[in-house]
C-alpha cells in the first residue's frame, strides 16, 4: 500500500485540477497555470504522486514540428479516490474552522 501524500494546499490544488477533468491528460503547464504553482513545486509533487500510483504519466509528442514532447498526467483510480477523500476532508475542515470562528 503506497504512503498517502500529505494534504498540503499545493497537493490539494493539483488533485482538484485533475479531479475536475478525470479522464483528460493534462500537461504540466496546464496544471501550473490552473494552480498557480511554480515548476519547482509542481513537478516534484506530480512525480511523487505518480511514484505512489496516484497519477499516470506519459510523454506526448508535440503537434508542432520542432517542439519537444511533454509530460502529461491524469489520475488513476486510486488517485481519484484519494482526491475525493482529501478534498472532502479539506472542505469539512474548512467549514468546521469557519464555524469555530463565529
Amino acid at each position: 500500500m503506497p504512503r498517502i501524500p500529505n494534504a498540503s494546499p499545493q497537493t490539494l490544488a493539483v488533485l482538484g485540477v485533475l479531479l475536475a477533468r478525470p479522464r483528460d491528460w493534462l500537461h504540466g503547464l496546464a496544471i501550473a497555470r490552473a494552480t498557480g504553482l511554480q515548476s519547482g513545486t509542481l513537478y516534484p509533487l506530480v512525480m511523487r504522486l505518480a511514484d505512489h500510483g496516484y497519477l499516470e504519466a506519459r510523454w506526448k509528442a508535440s503537434d508542432l514540428p520542432g517542439r519537444p514532447p511533454r509530460h502529461e498526467y491524469r489520475l488513476t483510480a486510486a488517485g481519484r479516490a484519494l482526491a475525493v477523500q482529501r478534498l472532502a476532508t479539506s472542505d469539512e475542515h474548512a467549514r468546521g474552522g469557519a464555524r469555530a470562528h463565529r
